[in-house]
């Protein structure tokens, strides 16, 4: 474990230390698109994070080899090598968007190529353990085009949740957090070492988000780009393909007492099935609704807009550090729930805290409908804005200010998530 904090602390500290070189590059390279009309910051932020946390990337994998446990991975494995490949590609393919914006379908190319060259280094899903099936050995074919659909699928899923400061940063920061407790234990839990290069691609992405993230948080210096957003995707998407697959139920010797105890004890198995789609659930949602929605519309599926998870929590009234904190604890909630659940498929207790920790997390969805005021006794020790009488003046105020002549029938703004209807600007009191 100490090989891996190492290896997460220098990920991290070169990702950290490079990324403000790396922005006053981005702005004399004039890597600062004009703000769009889908955009929520106010002023040109430049692009080219990813930059950093490719260099970061590097290092990681660099110290790691030359690590005593963790060299052996790259002497057993040619996956990290396969992962560095690709990497490299998709980031280099990020960048060229980054400064000149090119093609949707391109880029899908370019993140198919960059899987097919992983697969052809080796790091591809060979099996897959099917419930009541059994293991199901796949063909080669079979293999490649599931391999390069969950690379597309992650990499797509992670650049459409890149919509707030800190946001796509932050939740796979804790997708890969979750999954590297799951891959730690199937590795030294139950002695199988093909989960060790997953275990160590879990890691470096950790560390990748966590040197970027004090650059991106609200208010954000720099933007990742495309080429931070797919290349983090990538390595999500890497240590997925890893692991599933290569975990052998003979060599966890899970076939022992009852039938129903096996079932239970099989739960480890089939997770790497559930692993990827849960580490990414909110991204993949988000997507396969944007998808739906602009075709619904006869709109590319590519093409941009402000329908996306994120952007709907801010129409809702919820501000931009409250609405990714919101993000973030969905994605925990299900991830580490999930992770939870492999570690004790039994237990009723896991069942009714995801339960409970969900009713929280309602509860925080819908604060934003309702205006806090605190009781009379207590108005000196709040902030004005939750004071009755303040909130009074500033309302009469708001109705004197509406000029005379301004008669005309106004048109009713259609409601959004949960009778909302804070689409259009609004009016801020301060």
């Amino acid at each position: 474990m100490r090989e891996y904090l190492l290896t997460l602390c220098i990920t991290a500290a070169v990702t950290y230390l490079l990324t403000g070189p790396v922005r006053k590059f981005a702005i004399v390279a004039g890597a600062m698109p004009e703000i769009r009309a889908r955009d929520v910051h106010r002023e040109p932020t430049p692009r080219l994070g990813g930059i950093a946390m490719f260099f970061g990337l590097c290092a990681g994998l660099l110290v790691a080899d030359h690590l005593t446990n963790l060299s052996e991975v790259f002497e057993k494995s040619n996956e990290p090598r396969a992962l560095l490949s690709g990497a490299a590609l998709i980031w280099l393919i990020g960048v060229l968007d980054d400064k000149f914006e090119i093609d949707a379908l391109i880029k899908l190319g370019g993140q198919m190529i960059a899987a097919g060259v992983m697969v052809v280094q080796g790091l591809t899903i060979l099996w897959i353990p099917l419930p009541g099936v059994g293991t199901v050995a796949l063909t080669q074919w079979q293999g490649t085009l599931l391999t390069v659909a969950l690379v597309v699928i992650t990499i797509n899923a992670v650049n459409f949740v890149d919509g707030l400061d800190g946001l796509a940063a932050g939740m796979v920061c804790i997708a890969a957090g979750a999954f590297f407790l799951y891959a730690y234990r199937i590795w030294y839990g139950y002695n199988i070492e093909a989960a060790a290069p997953a275990t160590l691609f879990a890691v470096i992405l950790m560390g990748m988000c966590i040197g970027f993230l004090p650059h991106n948080m609200h208010p954000a210096r720099i933007f990742m780009g495309d080429s931070g957003s797919m290349l983090i995707g990538l390595v999500l998407a890497a240590g997925a393909i890893s692991v599933t697959g290569q975990v052998d139920p003979d060599v966890m010797k899970l076939f022992s007492g009852s039938e129903r105890n096996a079932v239970h004890q099989m739960v480890p198995v089939y997770i790497p099935l559930l692993m990827p789609l849960t580490i990414i659930a909110i991204p993949a949602a988000d997507l396969i609704l944007a998808i739906v929605r602009r075709t619904w519309k006869g709109q590319s599926p590519f093409a941009a807009d402000r329908g996306h998870l994120h952007h709907r929590l801010l129409e809702i009234g919820h501000s931009h550090s409250r609405a990714v904190l919101i993000m973030y604890f969905f994605s925990a909630l299900i991830a580490f729930g999930a992770l939870a659940y492999s570690v004790n498929a039994a237990s009723m207790w896991i069942v009714l805290s995801v339960v409970f920790l969900s009713a929280i997390g309602l509860v925080l969805l819908l604060l934003p409908r309702f205006t806090p005021r605190a009781p009379r006794w207590a108005e000196g020790f709040v902030p004005p804005r939750y004071r009755r009488r303040r909130a009074a003046v500033m309302a009469s105020e708001e109705e004197t200010a509406v000029p005379a002549d301004e008669d005309e029938e106004r048109v009713p703004v259609g409601a959004g998530v949960n009778g909302a209807t804070a689409i259009g600007s609004r009016k801020r009191t301060r």
